[in-house]
């Protein structure tokens, strides 16, 4: 049974200790339900794929393949970090432990300003979503901000719930979202393809094209979220086990199932077809191959579950986010208030008002603007978002060798060095090819785009500015700053 938030009876002389987040609660695909809800299966291949087909032929999948692999890798360092390190900081507390207090509370900005990008901005796609569902089932046209703003009253409140409530929504909607995706390749296996099988999406011809390098780094902004499995090492059962095991599931789920679907719906047009379909109608692709292949309310319910993958989504980066701001919090670098837990839910409900505020704000301005949903909130927010954690990846796979070379452990060499060095390689070569190709994420002008790349060394520039100012004005918080966690009360929250 799982720990409940529930503070403890007062001693005699002793008040009695504030609320705390549910310990013990999420198990393995529990935790596995957040982070891939987090990457929205359904909307990336209903959304995204078809641009990456069109860019990269058919060829595609390897390139979902490839980041799998990268991620992978990573994730070998990365949860090697997270049997030695309990900080529910993670990046952060990471990169701090490897770089310095410094880098440390750089990152952690990074990842505040990141996953609050990758969230807000799917406010825009939310109600772009939504209006595009009404029209096409029932006709009705409906503006996109209201939707986005039923969306934000929704997503405040699964995330003020408890960790557990949460868990069995995500776990619903991915089953959902998923598994409109296995009737499709279902119905294709079934029927034979419109040419029958073919694997010659994975000859080497077809994947050493020059358009694989745009697919790929659309491969590796849609593993987003992956590495949120520790921020729920406090609430997760058996940790050690429960944490590492949660990612490899949720990155090797990613991997294969993304370039299975791609290949599935590339079958489903013929490989001769499919590049000149994704042209001449990239967002149609799917909905035309399910009609074709399992029916036309097969096509009308992927509509519908497109929104409510969006809504997983949002849900999911809503409460890494609450969670990043309870531990800074709690670090007393954010206001103390914010490290206040519901004390019936145990959620961090404050930290979760807070974000809820801000999607408030910044979806607010974009509406009064007059701003594209799509084209402009979701596309100008999520891509410095992204960048920013693909960014915080390659910080954490360069801090994993630099921390294990200072402390005793008994880690192999393959954990701490060669799997953390060789991440860091590929992920600065997966982040070359997301810059050098970022008009392909934004469709946005030379000027924004220069803007948008700019926010990231921007924040995390920040952050040191931060950091120094701490060090000089508030000594005690930076000392403190990525320690390991023990039972005391954070600074400045009272009972």
């Amino acid at each position: 049974m799982p720990v409940t938030s529930q503070a403890p009876e007062p001693t005699a002389g002793r008040p009695p200790a504030p609320p705390a987040l549910r310990t013990g609660t999420l198990g393995t695909a529990d935790i596995a339900f957040f982070v891939v809800s987090a990457a929205a299966p359904l909307t990336v291949m209903a959304g995204v794929a078809p641009i990456g087909i069109v860019q990269g032929g058919i060829g595609a999948p390897v390139a979902y393949l490839i980041a799998g692999v990268t991620l992978t890798i990573f994730a070998v360092g990365f949860t090697t970090m997270s049997r030695h390190i309990r900080s529910g900081g993670a990046f952060y507390a990471y990169i701090a432990r490897g770089l310095g207090k410094p880098a440390g509370i750089g990152a952690a900005l990074l990842a505040v300003v990141g996953y609050n990008g990758m969230e807000i901005g799917v406010y825009g796609l939310l109600g772009s979503a939504g209006a595009d569902t009404a029209l096409a089932l029932w006709g009705t046209e409906i503006p996109w901000l209201p939707i986005a703003l039923a969306g934000l009253l929704l997503i405040w409140y699964g995330g003020h719930r408890s960790i557990d409530f949460g868990a069995k929504v995500l776990g619903v909607l991915l089953v959902a979202e998923t598994g409109i995706l296995v009737l499709l390749a279902g119905g294709v296996l079934i029927e034979g393809g419109a040419d029958g099988l073919s694997l010659a999406s994975f000859a080497p011809a077809n994947v050493l094209v020059p358009g694989t390098s745009v697919v790929l780094a659309f491969a590796f902004i849609a593993f987003t979220g992956f590495e949120s499995t520790v921020i729920y090492r406090r609430e997760a059962r058996d940790p050690e086990r429960t944490v590492p095991r949660a990612t490899y599931a949720a990155v090797c789920f990613l991997g294969l199932f993304y370039a299975f679907t791609v290949w599935a719906v590339i079958q489903a047009y013929g490989d001769e077809r499919v590049v000149r379909a994704a042209s001449e109608d990239p967002g149609g692709l799917f909905f035309a191959a399910i009609t074709t292949y399992v029916g036309a309310w097969a096509a009308d319910l992927m509509h519908i579950l497109i929104v409510t993958s969006v809504l997983a989504s949002l849900l999911a980066f809503h409460n890494a986010i609450n969670r990043y701001c309870l531990a800074l919090a709690e670090e007393g670098v954010l206001p103390a208030s914010l490290a206040r837990v519901h004390p019936r839910h145990g959620s961090p409900h404050r930290a979760g008002a807070a974000q809820t505020a801000l999607g408030l704000v910044v979806v607010g301005a974009f509406a009064l603007a007059g701003a594209d949903p799509y084209t402009q909130l979701l596309l100008w927010v999520n891509t410095p978002g992204g960048i920013g954690l693909m960014v915080l990846q390659l910080l954490a796979a360069i801090a994993i060798p630099c921390y294990f070379r200072r402390v005793p452990h008994g880690e192999g060499v393959l954990r701490t060095l060669v799997a953390p060095v060789t991440a860091a390689v590929l992920l600065a070569a997966a982040i070359g090819l997301v810059m050098t190709r970022i008009d392909a994420f934004t469709g946005a002008p030379a000027t924004v785009n220069t803007v948008l790349v700019a926010l990231v060394p921007g924040v995390f520039l920040l952050g040191l500015l931060l950091a120094h100012r701490l060090r000089r004005t508030r000594p005690e918080v930076y000392a403190r700053f990525a320690e390991e966690p023990a039972d005391r009360t954070p600074q400045g929250v009272r009972p």
